[in-house]
């Protein structure tokens, strides 16, 4: 009986270094914020409310033999009112630094937007969905599942010069009620240079995608967007402008010669964040017709203010204020207005 024991356990201790040994690297990260969020707006009384994120991914990755790196991720919760779960494809990474995605890869226009200072923590107005005014800066960066997205590697043809370039294809995806994506391309640029004391980051992209609807011809999405951060010492400066159009599938609207800017500062001062940030956003939409303007115009101005500090080690406690001033096609749009947040968030 001993004997079976020690061939039991030797066995077990095999397979378990086999295993080991086979296993790709996985690794876990997560975040949890928990805040009180005060709205208030002009359609309706003042009120807080406690508002909650939480998130846990996995990431997990492996190099062969010839030095190419694969990975992928996959997140096991995220229970945000506004976000759903989020699976990667796939990224090879190869030796001379360049990288691939495949499957579910993005737009690569999407990928080099510059990142705007704003307010911290969560703080937010929804505005009603007749209002189609579009705030990001890569509004119009669709793409299908069916696609791939090409990243250069760093000074690529000049010092601190990065590219990227996507292309995906149709899924066969019917339109039904309404619109359905069918294909997109995109191109983008990072362009990392210094002036004295001062890192300077200029980010640009393009991108057009086409859709498809069962009831009328569509127009595509498509647009550009430019952008630049400016870092000296502690004080960070960006801005960024995009324009273009844009077909939203729910509910089906088409958003013609939508324009978008922003300019942010952030100053870091100690374990003491700084940030605010302002955006313009204005579009013409048009619910019945895809393919033509004469719609009407939407308007969205927002105002940021924030406050961060390091209270510990993956401890960040926030302070965040944010005001959108809104028009819903011409005329004031009551669901706009402020909000508050005071909360903390832990990661790892």
């Amino acid at each position: 009986m001993k004997k079976e024991l020690l061939i039991a356990s030797a066995l077990v201790s095999t397979l378990g270094a086999a295993s080991a040994a086979n296993a790709v690297t996985a690794t876990m990260s997560g975040a949890h914020m928990t805040a009180l969020k005060g709205i208030d707006t002009d359609a309706a009384d003042a009120k807080i409310t406690q508002d909650v994120s939480s998130d846990f991914s996995v990431s997990l990755s492996e190099t062969t033999d010839g030095g190419i790196g694969i990975a992928t991720s996959f997140m096991l919760a995220n229970e945000s009112a506004d976000l759903g779960l989020q699976t990667a494809g796939l990224t090879l990474t190869f030796t001379d630094g360049s990288k691939l995605d495949v499957i579910k890869a993005g737009n690569a226009a999407a990928s080099h937007d510059v990142s705007i200072p704003g307010a911290a923590g969560n703080p937010g107005v929804t505005v009603i969905t007749t209002n189609n005014a579009q705030t990001g800066l890569d509004f119009f960066g669709e793409a299908t599942a069916i696609g791939v997205e090409w990243h250069s590697a760093a000074d690529f043809m000049a010092d601190g010069l990065k590219i990227s370039a996507s292309i995906s294809a149709d899924d066969g995806i019917a339109a039904g009620a309404t619109a359905a994506l069918e294909s997109s391309w995109g191109l983008g640029a990072t362009y990392v240079t210094s002036a004295g004391d001062t890192a300077i980051t200029i980010g640009a992209g393009i991108a057009d995608s086409e859709f498809k609807d069962n009831a009328q011809a569509v127009d595509g999405s498509n647009g550009f967007h430019v952008g630049f951060s400016a870092v000296t010492g502690d004080l960070t400066v960006a801005a960024g402008y995009a324009n273009g159009d844009k077909i939203r599938v729910d509910p089906e609207v088409a958003i013609f010669d939508n324009s978008v800017s922003s300019v942010g500062v952030k100053y870091v001062t100690g374990d003491v964040t700084l940030s605010a940030g302002y955006s313009s956003a204005e579009g013409d939409d048009n619910t019945t017709n895809l393919t033509s303007a004469g719609g009407s115009n939407d308007t969205q101005d927002i105002t940021s203010l924030g406050i961060s500090y390091a209270v510990a080690s993956g401890v960040t406690a926030n302070i965040g204020w944010k005001d959108i001033d809104a028009q819903n096609d011409g005329a004031n749009d009551t669901s706009g207005g402020s909000s508050w947040y005071v909360g903390a968030t832990m990661s790892f």
